[in-house]
């Protein structure tokens, strides 16, 4: 009785309470990513998010497929990020056995062998063996709110875990696709080089007939080694990211198999799930609010330790204190402790204060993770749209300019259009096509990083 109605009162003073989500602002989280006008992207019903799918609905590329799951076995940081999980599951096993009695056994053991001074022959011999049991009685939740604490801090970096998946994921994606476009950069420019070599040669004809100056012909040699600088530039670019793809599945750097950048096939429809499903979807958000719970039990802690501490033991030792004439025996001492905190020169006072204002530095984190959330999903889908225009814009102004390149050609071959126009419509067909390349990964980067955004990386 005594019990439940200590316990009663504990819990009126908020000293068993457990956490509850504080309610947050997630109304116009996400940005409309085509209208001018604030509005949400989607309607409240939707709840059927992209990044909820699989990764492997998203990225179905089989050769990336198989880097995605190298990293995941393979990745450095994935690695310690599962290691820290080990060490807080740990950690809270030791806290709930925290509740269970301390067992200890031995410590002051004595024995001894005494010689007695009138009978040499004869010995004294005695021994103790003690043993000893504490517990303390956590009546004002001060090892309950420890728990507590622990099992957040355990699910955050459970989150944390996730995101650090997630990240590896997405950059890996990026990486390959990476490696895609640079790819189809180079065979444009190889293509465009040799292209700059067959004018310069004709040029170089024209010249030797006396049709024109030498000046034509050093503007042409010059573009066609342009375009021979930058296949040397986008080479060392493949060998750079290859390298790096390479660290992040967990090995040397060598050269990565991969298909072509037109044989992706990625989705172009999304639907991004209302504002609370961020909450629930991004683990570096729900990190936040793991951290946020624990500080909101690391509060109770520091006010239970303004009450008394109290604890029961037992303590019992079996030995023949008094020499071989005494039979072993039992001796046993059962006790009670309660410290009640008087005056600790403002120490409890203080460590409650910070702890308050950790929690509210907590839920400031908390807030702005999620506003942040928000902010990726609709930079993300802002990107997708907008580099989406540009690459179709690009494809028209490609078929413009390839025509462009064909006429010109022809007419410089009869005279009928100077040196530098040729350069200058092959210039701007390079131009272009690598623009279009730039602008479909770029749209390809921005599906990845929508599906980071909102929570991706699942099983």
């Amino acid at each position: 009785m005594l019990f439940a109605t200590v316990a009663l009162l504990m819990s009126s003073c908020g000293l068993y309470n457990k956490y509850e989500r504080p309610d947050v602002n997630t109304k116009g989280l996400i940005r409309d990513a085509v209208s001018d006008v604030d509005t949400l992207v989607v309607a409240p019903q939707d709840t059927a998010s992209f990044g909820n799918l699989p990764w492997r609905s998203v990225f179905t590329d089989p050769q990336l497929q198989a880097l995605i799951e190298q990293g995941l076995r393979k990745n450095a940081n994935l690695q310690n990020a599962a290691l820290t999980v080990q060490m807080y599951e740990a950690m809270l096993k030791a806290a709930k056995l925290a509740f269970l009695p301390a067992i200890n056994f031995g410590g002051n053991s004595v024995g001894s062998i005494q010689t007695l001074y009138t009978d040499p022959s004869q010995t004294l011999k005695s021994y103790t063996f003690p043993m000893t049991a504490s517990w303390t009685l956590d009546l004002f939740g001060n090892i309950l709110s420890q728990k507590r604490s622990t099992q957040m801090k355990l699910l955050g970096f459970k989150d944390y875990q996730m995101a650090v998946r997630a990240q590896v994921i997405s950059g890996i994606a990026n990486s390959y696709y990476t490696l895609l476009m640079l790819d189809e950069q180079l065979r444009i420019v190889t293509e465009m080089s040799q292209m700059a070599k067959e004018t310069w040669e004709m040029m170089q004809l024209q010249y030797k007939l006396g049709r024109m100056r030498s000046t034509s012909v050093q503007s042409a040699e010059a573009n066609y080694l342009s375009t021979q600088t930058q296949a040397n530039d986008f080479k060392r670019q493949i060998r750079a990211t290859e390298n790096a793809l390479s660290l992040l599945i967990g090995q040397a750097g060598q050269q990565i198999p991969r298909s072509t950048l037109a044989e992706q096939s990625l989705p172009a429809e999304f639907s991004t799930g209302v504002g609370m499903a961020l909450l629930k979807n991004r683990p570096d958000v729900h990190n936040a609010e793991m951290q946020l719970a624990a500080c909101f039990h690391d509060v109770q802690t520091a006010r239970s330790k303004f009450y008394p501490t109290i604890s029961v033991g037992f303590t019992g030792a079996f030995g023949n204190s008094g020499g071989t004439l005494n039979p072993g025996k039992w001796l046993t001492n059962l006790f009670g402790n309660l410290t009640q905190p008087i005056f600790n020169r403002g120490a409890l006072t203080a460590n409650l204060k910070v702890s308050k204002l950790q929690y509210e530095q907590a839920f400031n984190t908390w807030q702005n993770s999620i506003l942040s959330a928000g902010n990726e999903v609709s930079n993300a889908l802002v990107s997708y749209n907008s580099y989406d225009a540009n690459s179709k814009l690009e494809t028209q102004r490609i078929e413009v300019l390839t025509k462009n390149v064909e006429d010109t050609r022809a007419l410089y071959k009869s005279s009928g259009s100077s040196y530098l126009e040729v350069i200058t419509a092959q210039t701007q067909l390079l131009a272009a096509q690598i623009n279009k390349v730039s602008d479909d990964f770029s749209k390809m980067q921005a599906v990845v990083s929508l599906y980071t955004a909102l929570g991706g990386g699942g099983k």
